[in-house]
């Protein structure tokens, strides 16, 4: 019979590597934990993994039992601790998972007075899930998504929370600074300079550039916003971002928004989260203030 340990022990020597270093994480011995697994090897009558000297290497077999085990453990680690917070007293933490770059600054100014609000509600932010967070609620490692394009599916809803517009960022002294807006022609000279995320997920190339059959002379990719934004300023290049997040920055920067062709690009912020879990007050919370 398939078991949880069966299932941890897969997950921990797939992250490790080897059978020693899961042992120690799983505060096993090896010994035991190479019983374990010849023991539901038996069971299941097909080998799990295939030794290449120290490393394992999942069979067909082992390899459908770790994605079940990618999925289910989550699930149960986070019933888990509901469950002990519900024994506890305490609501929990309210897990984000965020698929837009640019919108951590304002994530913050939502954040603020809800934990103000909620004492008792703990927030963790996670960046990890860029452009994967249909994954990640249903896995359970996150409760909200907030994304700007929404993959609608089974199980899932999205609640818009505001609208903005995607602009061109240049420097003040740029050639196209004084313009009123741009074609995509224009930037076929310039350096885009862009998050690290797949062209085909930036509105500046799949809603301007691509349609127009344009690239632009470079594209450089870069994490953090305000790196990027140095880079803009010193005349680097250009980048698309929202044009709330190029107003924040025109105070203590000299840089213009400038619209992407003559109708602009408008865009959307969503938060996804579980259809189940719409009875959860200081969930339904946040999505409320995040509207206003």
């Amino acid at each position: 019979m398939l078991e949880r340990i069966h299932l941890a022990v897969l997950r921990e020597v797939s992250r490790q590597g080897t059978l020693t270093a899961a042992a120690d994480v799983l505060c096993l011995t090896q010994s035991a934990l190479s019983h374990t697994v010849k023991k539901l090897e038996d069971q299941m009558g097909t080998p799990i993994w295939i030794r290449e000297g120290r490393k394992l290497r999942p069979t067909q077999a082992g390899a459908y039992l770790l994605g079940v085990a990618e999925r289910v453990l989550p699930q149960l680690e986070h019933a888990e601790a509901r469950i002990r917070q519900y024994a506890q007293g305490e609501r929990g933490t309210l897990r984000i998972g965020m698929e837009c770059h640019p919108c951590y600054q304002w994530l913050l100014k939502v954040v603020a007075p809800y934990l103000a609000k909620w004492p008792d509600v703990d927030v963790d932010v996670k960046q990890k899930f860029q452009f994967g967070g249909i994954g990640a609620l249903f896995g359970y490692e996150i409760d909200l998504l907030v994304t700007p394009d929404p993959l609608y599916r089974k199980g899932l809803r999205y609640e818009p929370v505001f609208d903005y517009e995607q602009v061109l960022v240049v420097a003040g002294g740029h050639p196209l600074a004084g313009a009123g807006c741009v074609e995509p022609e224009q930037l076929a000279d310039q350096v885009l300079i862009s998050y690290p995320v797949a062209i085909d997920r930036l509105d500046i190339y799949a809603q301007f550039l691509m349609p127009a059959g344009v690239a632009p002379r470079r594209h450089k990719v870069i994490e953090t916003t305000d790196i990027m934004l140095q880079m803009v300023e010193s005349g680097r290049g250009v980048a698309a971002l929202p044009r709330w997040l190029v107003e924040e920055y025109q105070g203590k920067m000299d840089l213009k928004a400038v619209r992407l062709g003559a109708r602009g690009i408008a865009k959307q912020i969503f938060l996804g989260a579980r259809a189940a879990d719409g009875n959860i007050d200081y969930l339904e919370s946040f999505i409320d203030m995040a509207r206003a």
